[in-house]
């Protein structure tokens, strides 16, 4: 049930906010509207307005806004009835650009939204800027840098959190930084040079970045135990902390997971703390399969624990409309190059996922929370926005790319070559929509979805 509850939710917020793009833009240019409506199909609920008919529709997997005048009577697709000044078809070029443009780009305002307003309530998750792991021979180890140290300054810039750490050290460009750092209470300084390396991205892509040779320090609590698991079965609390595994040290969550996911059938010995007390328990972490970033399927093992929360760090409501804003570029440029991937065949077809992988992983992030459920709610929404600005004929993209035609040639395509174009176009929209619906029964559990 609450994997229904949230897709409802999820795609019903989504839709609602790209209709009301279409329709708010549309009443400011002018333009009557005869319908707005929520879903498809049979109308359960219906209001009428002074000009404008509302309906909630049985179907929720999409909404339209009927605009008068929608075809021009001149290409004998509208009707002369229609008040010509409220006639969308006889709005300029540029209006109706706006018009249709608006919808998707509403999808990217709400996702800013969304993340701005969780900056500003919540707060972005951070970790100290503690050093964890240190790499020999690396320049944090040059340096004289060990476990345990706090940086505190880089070039006398104040620094907080690794996130500012890493920001730093990738704007260096390689050069030399005074790092000012706190080791058992005194404040010291050294010079470091971050030295080039290769890291690879969600896709598996190598990109270039600067590197100190250490990661964060972060203690690997355990938060979320997994009923049935076995992290549950061997008596894992919340609250325990890994210190080490088979005898080696963990200094942070991803360590703990890293070593995790690389022991699937395999036993392995745990040192936990738990209320000052040393324990060592054994287990044996559950075989997954799982697509990895290029879209492979690779084994990984889970012992079904979860991170207890991380310290969050506040925005100011300037700051987190500027960090919202951010987050949705780089989630738009990320989702783009995965579409990019997609067409030229770096990615498999079978990553792609319809509405019940949606529905499974909305229900999965409401059980995390609120937040959680509103980061997949902004995400969502960066993929509709971009989705629908493909230049597929019946998407919003489509009718953008025939405004463009019209720009150029100084006239609309004719309305016969439109209809079948969009006719193409929904056929391939169908066909996509079964093979994403195909996917989502071949890779996730049905019966989850009515959970």
């Amino acid at each position: 049930m609450t994997t229904i509850l949230s897709f409802v939710v999820v795609i019903g917020i989504l839709i609602l906010v790209h209709e009301l793009g279409h329709f708010v833009v549309a009443r400011w240019m002018g333009v009557g509207v005869e319908r707005f409506s929520i879903g498809f199909g049979p109308v359960l609920l219906r209001w009428r307005g002074k000009e404008t008919e509302y309906c909630l529709s049985a179907v929720p997997m999409g909404g339209y806004v009927k605009m008068m005048g929608e075809e021009s009577p001149l290409e004998g697709g509208g009707t002369a009835t229609v008040d010509p000044a409220k006639s969308f078809s006889l709005k300029p070029l540029a209006a109706r650009f706006l018009i249709v443009f608006a919808g998707p780009g509403m999808n990217f305002v709400l996702a800013a939204a969304i993340f701005a307003v969780v900056f500003m309530i919540v707060g972005r998750p951070v970790l100290p800027s503690t050093l964890g792991r240190i790499k020999a021979d690396g320049p944090a180890a040059q340096a004289g840098l060990r476990t345990g140290d706090r940086v505190t300054a880089v070039d006398g810039v104040p620094v907080t959190n690794w996130e500012d750490l890493l920001g730093a050290i990738q704007a260096s460009g390689g050069e030399t930084r005074q790092i000012a750092f706190s080791r058992d209470g005194r404040e010291q300084r050294v010079a470091l040079t971050p030295a080039r390396t290769k890291a690879r991205d969600v896709f598996g892509d190598e990109r270039e970045v600067w590197d100190i040779g250490a990661g964060p320090f972060a203690p690997a609590r355990i938060g979320e135990i997994l009923p049935g698991y076995p992290a549950a079965k061997v008596g894992l609390r919340g609250g325990d902390v890994v210190v080490a595994v088979d005898g080696n040290a963990v200094l942070s969550w991803d360590e703990l997971a890293e070593t995790i996911h690389k022991r699937a059938g395999k036993p392995m010995e745990l040192t936990i703390e738990r209320a000052g007390r040393s324990l060592t328990v054994s287990v044996v972490p559950q075989g997954f399969k799982e697509r990895g970033p290029s879209g492979q399927e690779i084994d990984i093992g889970r012992i079904g624990i979860g991170p207890a929360a991380v310290s969050y760090l506040r925005s100011n409501p300037i700051q987190a409309v500027w960090y919202g804003v951010a987050r949705t570029w780089d989630i738009t440029v990320l989702t783009a190059r995965g579409l990019w991937k997609l067409v030229t065949r770096q990615l498999p077809a079978s990553t792609i996922g319809g509405p019940i992988q949606i529905a499974v992983v909305a229900g999965e992030q409401a059980k995390q929370g609120l937040m959680s459920l509103a980061f997949f709610t902004a995400v969502i929404s960066v993929n509709l926005g971009l989705l629908n600005l493909l230049p597929v004929p019946i998407l919003d993209g489509g009718h953008l790319f025939f405004f463009v035609i019209e720009g150029i040639l100084g006239r609309p395509l004719s309305l016969r070559k439109r209809e079948v174009a969009q006719q193409v176009g929904l056929f391939l929209l169908l066909l996509l929509m079964v093979f994403a619906v195909y996917n989502d029964l071949t890779r996730i559990d049905f019966l989850r979805f009515f959970k």
